[in-house]
């Protein structure tokens, strides 16, 4: 009887390297032969992709005349669609369709990332490479010995993960039709209109600028106005405490006039504590992390952009120090949970933990806050494995993360935080009423091992009806704030929870369900692209929307291209398909619709666009990088574009600090005024730079003497 050895195909190399690590292996070109084990009596190949390796061919494969950029070719909707072999990734593939294709492979196991991605990657090849042999899929959420071992013994067969292709498959196919059509038919219309740059469109990425360029309007909209508080000082036999005058839950007065009034009134009155009210909260601790909460923790913490911390997560996972990264739930099963002793046995070891045990709670496996099956869908959320690492040995940024998501367990083993707020009334003179509050930790829990931001302001303490004098009355100004730019961690946080953006209640849900805009994996490299293709800005941690973004935004409206419903509803039908509810082909078909409606809304729409005064500088090409564009006023070198910045090149050799910014204040500076600043000591007049006291218009202008760019104000 002939033997036949199984092919397995991995989603990466690293991959590949940890699934074989149990087993004895020989390294080859492209691949690992996995020798006969108990596992694999007839030993096994474990070769992998690099990512994807093939990838929906481009518009003229299907249709010459399509190679041309014209309006008279949309929509354009293949009848069937194809892929090919990423360009540079042939030798890969052809190491892949040699295993699979070999006489002695009776069956392939499909071993890529658990999730409609990974399915639709290592399908494709397969489909590519046309292998019909049977295959059985290993379905893992953790790369430890003891995990893989587990997967390999307990394989799904394929049609269990079938659906997931296809609603992989229907996503890319469709995406590609939306993102084609969108993005030509606006290039065109405003090239028509003469702006000459690329304006990519696409169904997460344009809803997701929209909720950009929304704040970023409310801002530039936003007017200050003044307002005036009343602080009150006072002693209740010794005791003091201050509080700010209130009515009817409003502190801010309108008029300077009233407050003095008010203050003035108080001034050396009696007081009486009218009101003592005490309230005492339970926080329980946080649930574990998925992927978007770790990296809106991230970046509030560490400031790390949501790609970054998903790279650092994604080696954590390879090296098996964490569960699997892209994770959208935050609960674990019981089987998990069982683990954790022995999880926490280890991470006792480490000098960084020692002073948090023992833990109030040797387990978990009852608390539904945390241990719930019917929550957790393709994976269980992110949490240490028992291969806990050396923190010592992490890069620094790979300890922050890992250090985050150990926490997050150690804080579910632990006891609620419980605090006291007190909230003093006082009645000065029987009229003017004051508000002083105060919070007191009556129970650290969890807390010691996650610190709150929120510092303990003990109040004294102060009986109701008690008697007291008032010390002073001050009067204190202030001015209403705009609301403030995303985060990019915040802006993540947005992208899940979009549906609040949504009145229709119905679609609300849809998102809600569906986990809004993009997927926990995509969203990542969707604010990536946004920033890439110079929609967005991100300067200090806030996001900005440029205004080209803005441009693109304000054309399209009201159309449904900007509108989370259009994800809502079509994230609901590639959940249908992906769980055999729904069809593939009716979806294709809507979408094709789709495709040609939005062609046609913004041929019809682009008649009332008015973009005469509106200027977007094409952004410069990597060959435009480090091209000259004038001469340094400090020390005589070429002044070069760095791409984040115009600046000297001798910096390397002389530190010499001449630069020029490409957003000031809010505005992007294009190279024609860097130009201009270098050549005339002075830019051309740029209007709506913001301050805090408000938008202004203004000229660049260098200053020998200072040293530095200053601002000419326009006369006007």
């Amino acid at each position: 009887m002939l033997r036949l050895a199984v092919c397995i195909i991995a989603e990466k190399p690293d991959q590949g390297t940890r699934l074989a690590a149990p087993y004895p292996t020989e390294k080859k070109q492209g691949y690992l032969y996995i020798k006969p084990n108990p596992d694999f009596p007839d030993g096994a190949y474990m070769t992998w992709a690099v990512g994807h390796l093939c990838e929906l061919v481009s518009p003229e494969t299907y249709e010459s005349s399509w190679k041309k950029w014209s309006l008279q070719t949309l929509p354009m909707i293949p009848n069937q669609f194809q892929y090919q072999v990423t360009k540079g990734k042939w030798k890969q593939f052809n190491v892949i369709k040699e295993l699979v294709n070999k006489k002695d492979v009776g069956s392939i196991i499909h071993a890529g990332d658990a999730g409609r991605e990974g399915e639709l990657i290592v399908r494709t090849i397969l489909n590519q490479a046309r292998c019909k042999k049977p295959m059985k899929r290993l379905w893992i959420s953790s790369l430890t010995e003891r995990a893989v071992k587990e997967g390999f013994q307990s394989l799904l067969e394929e049609t269990e993960t079938r659906n997931l292709y296809y609603e992989a498959y229907a996503r890319s196919c469709a995406d590609w039709v939306v993102g084609i059509n969108a993005s030509r038919v606006y290039t065109l219309l405003f090239k028509q209109k003469g702006l000459q740059d690329v304006f990519s469109a696409g169904r997460v990425q344009t809803p997701t600028l929209a909720l950009v360029v929304q704040r970023e309007k409310e801002i530039g909209n936003f007017k200050s106005e003044p307002f005036w508080e009343v602080k009150g000082t006072f002693d209740y036999n010794g005791k003091i405490i201050v509080g700010k005058w209130i009515n009817e839950d409003q502190t801010r007065l309108e008029s300077p006039e009233m407050a003095q009034a008010i203050a003035q009134f108080c001034e050396k009155k009696d007081c009486l504590a009218s009101e003592v009210k005490k309230e005492r909260k339970q926080y329980k601790a946080p649930f574990l992390y998925q992927l978007s909460s770790l990296q809106s923790t991230a970046n509030k913490r560490y400031k790390f952009s949501p790609k970054k911390t998903l790279d650092i997560a994604q080696k954590l996972y390879t090296k098996g120090n964490i569960s699997y990264p892209r994770s959208d739930s935050s609960f674990v099963t019981k089987d998990e949970a069982a683990e954790f002793p022995s999880i926490l046995s280890k991470l006792q070891k480490q000098s960084s933990y020692q002073e948090y045990f023992p833990l109030k709670r040797d387990s978990l496996l009852t608390d539904k806050r945390f241990v719930n099956a019917a929550k957790v869908s393709d994976h269980y959320a992110i949490i240490p494995t028992d291969q806990v690492p050396n923190l010592d040995k992490l890069s620094g940024d790979e300890a922050k993360i890992y250090d985050l998501i150990a926490r997050s367990l150690l804080a579910a083993h632990e006891e609620a935080s419980i605090v006291d707020y007190t909230t003093v009334l006082t009645l000065v003179d029987n009229r003017a009423l004051f508000q002083s509050k105060g919070q007191v930790r009556i129970q650290e829990g969890w807390q010691r091992i996650i610190p709150s931001s929120q510092k303990d302001e003990e109040l004294p303490p102060i009986e109701k009806n008690e008697q007291g004098k008032v010390v002073a009355a001050e009067v204190t100004e202030g001015k209403t704030q705009p609301p403030k730019r995303f985060t990019e961690g915040q802006l993540i946080t947005m992208m899940k929870t979009a549906g609040k953006h949504l009145d229709d209640e119905s679609l609300e849900k849809i998102l809600k369900d569906t986990e809004g805009l993009g997927t926990e994996a995509t969203r990542a490299g969707i604010i990536t692209m946004l920033k890439d293709r110079k929609y967005i800005d991100v300067v200090k941690n806030q996001v900005f929307a440029t205004e080209k973004g803005i441009l693109l935004i304000d054309s399209i409206g009201n159309a449904v291209l900007s509108s989370p419903e259009m994800t809502a509803k079509w994230e609901q039908r590639l959940k249908q398909i992906g769980s055999g509810e729904a069809s593939p082909q009716a979806f294709m078909e809507s979408v094709k619709k789709l495709a040609a409606k939005l062609t046609s809304d913004a041929v019809e729409s682009s008649a009332s666009w008015d973009l005469k005064d509106i200027k977007i500088e094409a952004q410069p090409s990597k060959k435009s990088l480090g091209k000259k564009i004038g001469t340094c006023p400090l020390c005589g070198s070429d002044v070069l574009d760095k791409g984040k910045l115009f600046g000297c090149s001798s910096y390397a050799k002389t530190n010499c600090p001449f630069t020029i910014s490409k957003r000031i204040l809010g505005k992007p500076i294009s190279q024609t005024n860097a130009k201009k600043i270098l050549t005339d000591g002075k830019s051309n007049v740029i209007k709506g730079l913001k301050s805090k006291k408000g938008t202004f218009d203004a000229a660049l202008v260098w200053s020998a003497d200072e040293k530095k760019l200053t601002f000419e104000f326009d006369k006007k």
